[in-house]
């Protein structure tokens, strides 16, 4: 019988507490060698704390995790050899040219200064940065220092890489190209955990999504399967008047494929799994008969909007109460 194909991430049972806080809570994660994996939840959820764990820079609580099979406590400098770090804000100095960053970098990494610079070379070009290469990074834009901190982050090849909120407040633009950035890694075989609270994000880079709320996982598989699990069609009803919001909402209840509808009170909307199309006349008729006037219906497939929504109760950009210390922390 073939042995069971390796993890380049295994996670298991991880705890971690700051105070009464708890950010992880038993978390468990596997993440297969060359793909993208898409860590999805709010801020506060737990995702900074298990990539400073996996990082080597916060230890845990309880449990294990490890990276390429190395244990990050007790072998913390093999596993920081083997992965390159970008977070939510670029580590770069900017009183030094974008060239100066990488190589400082290269150099840390013990690499001779021709090979240094070499590499910085390559890792400019392949972030569209090598134009700019010799310009101090004071006058880069955002997303420009944020691919720098990713190439610094690359310098040493690393076969793993972790992206905490890479694209959090960056422009269009600026996400787009750090997305070619990050499907061009997976293309050259590099694992990617990415840490993101934007559906989107997560739907078009991961091969596999982890939900994950009050720092356990909520739900993991496929895009497409988490979609499929709140239904095959999602019947979006807007209110005429937003007060009639709540008892549409318990009209309803029973033709949803999930626990309850998903109600969103300052859009007067209800959003509903359903198993089939044809269960929006059902709908109709049945507000029809109490009343309840509508603006719009539209017939949808799923997003991963629902699919949080159906597991933890509230949109992904809404932080948990309390949990904000795991940020800062």
């Amino acid at each position: 019988m073939a042995d069971p194909a390796p993890v380049a991430i295994e996670v298991r049972g991880l705890k971690r507490s700051f105070g009464e806080v708890v950010a992880l809570d038993g978390l468990d994660l596997d993440v297969e060698p060359g793909t993208v994996f898409g860590l999805l939840g709010p801020n506060g959820a737990g995702k900074t704390t298990l990539v400073r764990i996996l990082a080597t820079l916060l230890a845990p609580s309880a449990g294990c995790a490890r990276v390429l099979g190395h244990d990050v406590v007790e072998e913390a400098f093999a596993v920081r050899r083997r992965i390159g770090l970008a977070g939510q804000f670029a580590a770069v100095d900017v009183e030094l040219t974008g060239r100066e960053n990488v190589e400082m970098i290269a150099r840390l990494y013990r690499l001779r200064a021709a090979d240094a610079r070499r590499r910085a070379h390559e890792v400019l070009e392949r972030f569209a940065l090598g134009d700019a290469a010799d310009r101090r990074v004071s006058t880069y834009s955002g997303g420009m220092r944020r691919r720098l901190d990713l190439a610094a982050g690359l310098i040493g090849r690393p076969p793993v890489v972790l992206l905490d909120e890479p694209t959090t407040g960056l422009d269009p633009r600026s996400r787009q190209e750090l997305w070619n950035s990050v499907a061009e890694l997976r293309r050259e075989g590099t694992t990617v955990l990415l840490t993101t609270q934007y559906l989107d994000e997560a739907d078009r880079l991961a091969q596999r999504i982890a939900v994950v709320d009050h720092g356990r996982i909520a739900a993991a598989g496929q895009p497409g399967d988490l979609k499929a699990a709140i239904g095959g069609t999602v019947l979006s009803i807007r209110m005429a008047d937003r007060a009639d919001l709540t008892d549409a909402g318990a009209a309803l209840a029973d033709l949803c494929q999930g626990e309850r509808p998903q109600l969103d009170a300052a859009g007067g909307q209800i959003r509903l799994g359903v198993a089939d199309p044809a269960i929006s006349a059902d709908a109709l008729r049945r507000l029809d008969e109490r009343g309840l006037a509508i603006a719009a219906l539209e017939v949808q497939q799923p997003s991963l909007d629902d699919v949080f929504m159906a597991l933890t109760g509230r949109p992904a950009e809404q932080e948990p109460a309390g949990e904000r210390l795991e940020e800062a922390a």
